[in-house]
């Protein structure tokens, strides 16, 4: 019978604090990046990029941690009904950091967190009855109250005829036998944990751990025997992983060797950082478990998402998606060090992308030399118009996805502060108005170091007037900085688009701009959006397109400018646009604020006409996209 959920884990959540300085010490690292963490965390959110319907039982805190770890696992598709607000404790960190291939220091603060008080009130029978499958992980076995929790989830599982899973996930430090600055221990000897963990494992239909995980359950430091002891007292298949040996799974009596087990090929890759690699091992597991395949199947997509997982920084941001972990299994290894595969990188970043943006109408306002040049304008008034532009797209908006805003930091901050949390995509321009070459902000520092300030959920926009007739100086002086400018952005996490105008620049025809667009490809660009002026013919908005479509498949899409066009004449574009699936919507400026902006500025309309006629403006440009779409798509919007 279909269920709901294909997996629900239970246990611990965390942010994780890692380290952005590689090879130092925790004492010397200078800034962090922030992650969610705790093993059944990782493997909710690693298994939910595999395709699985997963979802998580914890407790997080009543505060800006808990509300990330809330919304980060929203955003990777998890199912979080079953993460519970503790008002009276804090969520759990864990500050770690990559000291070279075998030291990985880390520290974990976890006094009275949130995840250790779960109880078995937090277990809901008829929730878990909606999962074909529950995971167990080894730290919530730890605590008589955590551990009658997941004991409750195990029985209603069992009684309800799904799949039961334990991965061992032995931390010593967190079963007490380790002090606070020895995180990254794996193994302690403990009788008493060995017991503990005992009487769980006739529970398990699996149980998977490392050769020194099982060493603990089995309570035996030779492997063989730690496995047969656990077959004794658990018919449940064991998968023993064996780091660069890959892993081994056995489904009956433990065999003379570790050879002797099924197993799936490994990987030759470059170990970058261990940590979550497990969990990522897991999701893949998990993924070839509940869909039926083989072991040597499921190990393979186990170890495929171990071997990405230790490439690279952080645990979940590290894990792939379905479409990244075929793609790496059907092309194989490239590179040992898959954080320099730049074919792997760029599948792994535009498979993972968050946000429904199919649906993309932005008021464009980021203009500054066209405000600038308005009678009356000053800094103040432009600023302050610039928070009336965004009156006007929200209260079109109300609240609902698919609006946006492009917006610059330079006249438009106040704008930008106040888009916040708002749910609007924003896109904010780089570009130094009308360079040619291209040159950038200065605000931005010259090595763009400012782009790391931004927020992770705005868009990188940067125009380029380019034009396939430019010369060979032109060239390359543009796509030099263009280059710098994405490489910045997919550093520092930030999506980017690539804005072309060749009309300003020469003559143009159907071939113009997919000529540009293939120089900017041809360099290992690969914006995520694309701003194309509004094309007259349909040969050419199908040119443009399948020049993207070849070169990134996997692209979010493009938007159309305005470039100050009437009204009707944009209304004619947009059907023409419309008709091409990879055209998400508009980024339209002046068509909207043009009129409105000049008559504020010189004093003639107030603050509220001025927000109601852009508001008008801007919904009816709304209103005549989502038609043009509804015509294309046969009355689907």
């Amino acid at each position: 019978m279909d269920k709901p959920l294909d997996v629900i884990t239970i246990g611990r959540a965390s942010v994780d604090l890692y380290g952005a300085q590689i090879g130092g010490r925790l004492e010397d690292m200078g800034s962090f990046e922030k992650y969610i963490g705790g093993s059944p965390t990782n493997i909710a959110a690693g298994s939910a990029r595999l395709g699985l319907k997963s979802a998580l039982i914890t407790r997080v805190g009543d505060e800006h941690m808990g509300r990330f770890i809330r919304e980060e696992l929203a955003r990777e598709g998890v199912d979080v009904r079953g993460v519970a607000t503790d008002p009276e404790r804090l969520t759990a960190l864990v500050i770690l950091g990559i000291r070279d291939q075998s030291q990985f220091p880390l520290i974990f603060y976890r006094e009275n967190c949130a995840d250790m008080a779960l109880s078995e009130d937090d277990i809901d029978p008829d929730f878990i009855a909606e999962a074909r499958a529950v995971v167990a992980t080894g730290t919530h076995l730890s605590h008589p109250r955590t551990e009658a929790a997941v004991l409750k989830a195990l029985r209603h599982a069992r009684q309800g005829g799904a799949k039961t899973a334990l991965d061992i996930d032995y931390r010593p430090n967190l079963w007490g036998l380790a002090g606070h600055g020895a995180g990254e221990e794996r193994f302690i000897e403990s009788a008493a944990v060995t017991a503990r963990l005992q009487t769980t494992l006739p529970l398990f239909d699996l149980i998977v751990g490392t050769e020194e995980e099982f060493h603990i359950a089995g309570g035996s430091t030779d492997t063989l025997a730690a496995l047969r002891a656990v077959r004794a007292l658990s018919a449940a298949t064991l998968v023993c992983k064996r780091g660069p040996m890959g892993a081994v799974a056995f489904t009956g009596d433990i065999p003379e060797s570790l050879d002797d087990g099924e197993s799936g090929p490994g990987f030759p890759i470059e170990v970058f950082n261990v940590l979550g690699a497990g969990d990522g091992f897991m999701s893949g597991l998990l993924k070839g478990w509940l869909t039926g395949q083989d072991w040597p199947t499921a190990l393979t997509y186990a170890n495929a998402c171990g071997a990405i997982a230790v490439s690279r920084h952080g645990c979940t941001p590290a894990y792939p998606s379905w479409d990244e972990l075929q793609f790496f299994l059907k092309r194989g290894v490239r590179t040992p060090a898959l954080r320099h595969d730049a074919e792997l990188e760029q599948v792994h970043w535009a498979t993972n992308r968050k946000g429904d943006w199919s649906t993309c109408r932005v008021f464009a306002f980021d203009h500054r030399a066209q405000f600038e040049e308005m009678a009356g304008a000053t800094e103040d008034k432009i600023n302050a118009f610039k928070t009336l532009c965004l009156q006007a797209a929200t209260g079109v908006q109300q609240g609902r996805p698919g609006f946006g805003i492009l917006c610059d930091g330079r006249q438009g901050q106040e704008a930008l502060f106040r888009a916040t949390g708002s749910g609007l995509w924003v896109g904010r321009p780089v570009e130094k108005p009308g360079s040619r070459p291209l040159e950038i902000e200065p605000y931005l520092g010259a090595d763009f170091g400012a782009l790391k300030e931004w927020p992770l959920d705005h868009v990188v926009k940067c125009l380029c007037f380019c034009h396939p007739d430019d010369d060979a100086e032109m060239w390359e002086a543009q796509l030099r900085t263009v280059e710098q400018v994405f490489h910045t952005a997919r550093r520092t996490r930030l999506e980017f688009l690539l804005e072309v105008i060749p009309s300003k620049v020469g003559g143009v025809d159907d071939d113009t701009t997919p000529q540009v667009i293939q120089r900017f490809y041809d360099r290992g660009i690969f914006p995520d959006w694309w701003k194309l002026e509004p094309f007259t013919t349909a040969p050419a908005w199908e040119k443009a397109c399948a020049a993207i479509t070849r070169n990134d498949p996997r692209t979010r899409g493009i938007v159309v400018l305005g470039l100050d066009a009437p009204a009707d004449r944009l209304f004619d574009s947009f059907a023409l646009a419309a008709a091409q699936p990879l055209v998400k919507g508009f980024a339209v400026g002046r068509t909207i604020f043009g009129d409105v902006a000049r008559a504020w500025m010189a004093g003639a309309v107030s603050d509220a006409d001025a927000v109601a006629t852009m508001q008008d403006n801007y919904q009816a440009l709304c209103d005549v996209w989502d038609k043009a779409r509804a015509a294309a798509s046969g009355g689907q919007i």
